[in-house]
């Protein structure tokens, strides 16, 4: 029966994974805050839970395998990281925001080089904000469909909302006019029932299936034709004007 060690906590950005080893005499854990070895109980489980989670709602109970913990190996004055779960913003969103948006962002720029930005802050990327140059018609929908398609995506993302290249995801102003001034909602908004979920979003059902929603919001281009657009310039000298009401 192996023994496992588990590095318990990451504090200092110190890289670590859980790994199984036969024999533990020659392992090193001097770089490690927290390791604990544990046995694990063959056949063995039992009900655990319910937590609280990143949704801001407690999970359920789940039978969960036993394991029974031998040794506990610390630093002097060891961390102990709590954390506060809620509605948004809490402690919890800090560590998930862009940990989340970063690597979405990468898989979706390696395929679309036209995507900008991506913003997956909310609530573990269930809802992502993208922005991104549209070639042709339909392009906003086809770079949300690639979001879906990924590790991530697949289970976590349920509304997925596509802006133009000069809109910022992250200004949520900027985003609402989007949403308000370029979705046709007869041929902008996609509904794909029965696709993967995640069990802890409670909107999930049945529980760990979502139906998905992609929002494109981005300006019509050919051969999607739509009225044509002219953007408002910004007036002249909007900065000077802009700093001299906020500092005088």
């Amino acid at each position: 029966m192996a023994r496992i060690l588990e590095l318990e906590s990451i504090l200092e950005f110190q890289s670590g994974s859980i790994t199984e080893f036969e024999d533990i005499s020659d392992r090193k854990i001097i770089e490690k805050i927290l390791v604990k070895e544990r046995t694990k109980l063959s056949r063995e489980r039992k009900i655990e839970g319910p937590f609280g989670e990143f949704p801001g709602s407690y999970s359920g109970a789940r039978l969960q395998p036993e394991v029974k913990i031998h040794t506990i190996t610390h630093r002097l004055n060891p961390i102990f990281e709590n954390l506060y779960l809620g509605i948004p913003w809490t402690e919890i969103d800090y560590l998930m925001a862009l940990n989340t948006s970063i690597p979405l962002y990468r898989q979706l720029k390696r395929d679309f080089p036209e995507v900008v930005a991506v913003n997956a802050m909310y609530t573990h990327g269930i809802g992502v904000i993208i922005s991104t140059k549209c070639r042709f018609g339909g392009y906003g929908k086809a770079v949300a469909m690639r979001l879906l398609s990924t590790l991530h995506g697949m289970p976590n993302s349920k509304i997925i909302i596509v802006v133009d290249d000069f809109v910022d995801p992250f200004n949520l102003p900027q985003v609402m006019w989007s949403l308000t001034t370029r979705v046709r909602p007869d041929k902008d908004v996609v509904i794909i029932p029965n696709a993967p979920g995640m069990l802890l979003n409670l909107s999930s059902e049945p529980a760990g299936m979502h139906t998905k929603m992609i929002i494109d919001a981005t300006t019509s281009v050919v051969p999607d034709v739509a009225r044509e657009t002219e953007l408002l310039e910004v007036p002249e000298k909007t900065d000077y004007w802009m700093d001299y009401l906020k500092n005088g």
